[in-house]
């Protein structure tokens, strides 16, 4: 499968919403404490257009399936977060995980961050192995205040 990533435009924020509202009950995250209630969701290019924050869809043949960015960890000085990641199922396999997980991470690099962090949960276990795959470490217990508080599974890299 031949997919395209590119920053986030307006256009997407109705897309990306019902993916980010899609994928993650899947994964039973809809409940409180989960990135899925984040007021973020329904305006994400707004979200990210502001300093020190990017964020980025997949396409395949012209539709909106995916997407991920980052974003300054609130109190945590030179760290930002990978933040909503997610995948619609037939995107899941195709390398566009690895292909935007390096996008984020360089463009994480350039605006300065020195780490990066990230929450998951458990039974997101492709997940884990990406992020592990591209150098995250598994870390006990949450940083910075993202108001997650359901995740329970927590990363760090150095960049």
């Amino acid at each position: 499968m031949s997919f395209t990533i590119r920053p986030i435009e307006n256009r997407d924020d109705e897309a990306m919403a019902a993916i980010i509202r899609a994928v993650m009950p899947e994964f039973g995250a809809d409940g409180p404490g989960f990135a899925i209630h984040d007021a973020e969701v329904d305006t994400m290019h707004a979200a990210y257009a502001r300093p020190g924050r990017a964020y980025f869809v997949v396409e395949t043949d012209g539709t909106v399936r995916g997407g991920g960015g980052i974003a300054p960890l609130h109190g945590e000085a030179g760290m930002c977060e990978l933040r909503k990641m997610y995948f619609l199922p037939e995107l899941r396999g195709q390398g566009a995980g690895s292909a935007l997980m390096r996008r984020c991470l360089d463009v994480a690099r350039a605006l300065g961050y020195r780490r990066c962090y990230l929450e998951t949960l458990t039974g997101m276990d492709a997940a884990q192995r990406l992020y592990e795959k591209h150098g995250f470490a598994r870390i006990p217990t949450a940083l910075g205040n993202t108001g997650h508080f359901s995740c329970n599974r927590f990363y760090l890299i150095e960049l």
